[in-house]
């Protein structure tokens, strides 16, 4: 007895657009989005965490904005555009969000910095200017169980400087929304 061609379970197509390029993946529409890209298109940033959507370590950007992968089914990603960690940068060019975090040695352990970096980079891109206050709400509820929150702080500060950097060095008239 095969399942009902529409239910939730049924294996079709579906296509997303991840970190500007357009894929399409064979797989029922209820899929959590994180197990799709790192079990698919193999995209090992978003990290599984809680599976809640509690700490944030599978935070991806949907159309710029930060949203928990591991609880929004792939089916709500069709037709907007899906970014994760890899698409911020290359291990040789880290874009300026990935940069304050190296430079910063803001990780311990690392698991929870996906979710840091994407949460700092989608508050950034609304607002390049944040206050203090502005930085701790959004991360607020990004969990890390080593304790590097005051590193964690000073990478967000420095993406600021670093992202404020970026946007004065681009030609006039460029967008610098991506990086």
């Amino acid at each position: 007895m095969g399942t009902p061609a529409n239910s939730d379970c049924a294996v079709s197509p579906i296509r997303l657009r991840v970190n500007g390029r357009a894929c399409e993946v064979p797989t029922a529409p209820d899929t959590a989005l994180l197990h799709v890209l790192r079990n698919d298109l193999e995209l090992n940033g978003p990290k599984y965490g809680c599976g809640l959507g509690e700490c944030g370590a599978c935070t991806v950007l949907i159309d710029g904005m930060a949203a928990r992968s591991c609880v929004i089914p792939v089916r709500a990603a069709q037709g907007r555009q899906v970014t994760t960690l890899e698409g911020l940068g290359t291990r040789e060019q880290p874009g300026p969000t990935q940069q304050a975090f190296i430079d910063c040695q803001a990780a311990q352990c690392g698991y929870c910095l996906n979710g840091m970096i994407m949460t700092v980079e989608a508050l950034l891109r609304r607002n390049p200017q944040p206050s203090e206050a502005d930085l701790r709400s959004e991360l607020h509820h990004n969990l890390c169980r080593c304790g590097t929150h005051v590193e964690i702080m000073q990478a967000a500060w420095r993406a600021v400087q670093l992202k404020a950097e970026a946007a004065k060095a681009l030609p006039a008239g460029t967008s610098g929304g991506a990086a």
